[in-house]
């Protein structure tokens, strides 16, 4: 029996599979580009004429059009999977060596499997990760690690420099705006992934991490200046749930966003126990 729910839609989309391991599947067909983190359990996957086992942290990886067959003999006790799946334009842009991504699997790699269990831990916990940035990063270590090498650091032009510095400022006017990477890459004119390259490599965060600082800057600057609830603070800013916010805030400003009101207020009490603690 296997059961699925889908955790986030998009260029990069997230589905999470769980088997409870008592049958095995009939054969099918990939139908996108995919990696899938084994995150419990084990199970095996034939394609292409070979057998893969995978068991936790390895990634079972999916080509359109090729035919695979799943399962549990020798494995029991069922499986779950956060499967990634990638729209085609991104895999022509991240895929440089396209022969690279096979139907099969990959083994368990420290790298890899970190950011599987960095996008399940904010996928279950609401952090503030961006499923697109870390798919697309995801799927480039993958490339660069089945390859055997890695892309040299990019070097940033004048004309990219400008350009990031221009996409700083549009996020930072839409920062209350529900932002994807494909819209701030659609605004600077450029595709996702060269979009996310450039922008880290001029101004050391991702689109998201400023978008995040952003939203996070005009909560502070609302705090101290309004009488307003931390709620409608959160909203007017850009987080569309409170628990997210005042987790950002409490890790960014050391302090509960109610915290830094009555410190804005000077309560420095706060401030003496923030001071104190740091030391």
């Amino acid at each position: 029996m296997i059961s699925s729910r889908h955790l986030h839609q998009g260029p990069v989309s997230v589905t999470e599979y769980i088997c409870g391991g008592d049958d095995d599947r009939a054969p099918v067909q990939h139908s996108r580009w995919s990696l899938s983190y084994v995150r419990r359990g084990s199970f095996g996957c034939s394609c292409r004429g070979r057998q893969f086992h995978l068991v936790p942290g390895s990634f079972m990886v999916g080509r359109p059009g090729d035919d695979y067959v799943c399962t549990h003999e020798h494995h029991d006790g069922g499986d779950e999977c956060l499967a990634f799946f990638f729209a085609p334009e991104l895999v022509d842009e991240v895929a440089w060596r396209k022969p690279r991504w096979e139907s099969g699997a990959a083994p368990p790699l420290a790298e890899l499997a970190a950011l599987g269990e960095l996008a399940q831990a904010g996928l279950a916990q609401a952090h503030d990760i961006a499923i697109d940035e870390l798919g697309l990063v995801l799927a480039g270590r993958y490339i660069d690690l089945m390859a055997g090498d890695k892309r040299s650091s990019l070097r940033a032009t004048p004309a990219e420099q400008r350009r990031a510095v221009r996409a700083a400022l549009w996020i930072e006017a839409h920062s209350d705006e529900p932002l994807s990477l494909a819209d701030a890459a659609q605004a600077a004119g450029l595709s996702a992934y060269h979009f996310l390259r450039s922008f880290a490599a001029v101004l050391g965060v991702t689109p998201h991490q400023y978008l995040v600082r952003c939203r996070l800057r005009k909560a502070a600057q609302l705090l101290a200046d309004q009488e307003r609830a931390v709620t409608e603070v959160a909203l007017d800013v850009g987080f569309a749930d409170l628990s997210n916010f005042v987790r950002s805030f409490r890790r960014a400003a050391g302090v509960s966003p109610l915290a830094f009101r009555r410190a804005a207020k000077g309560d420095r009490k706060i401030l003496q126990a923030r001071i104190e603690g740091a030391a």
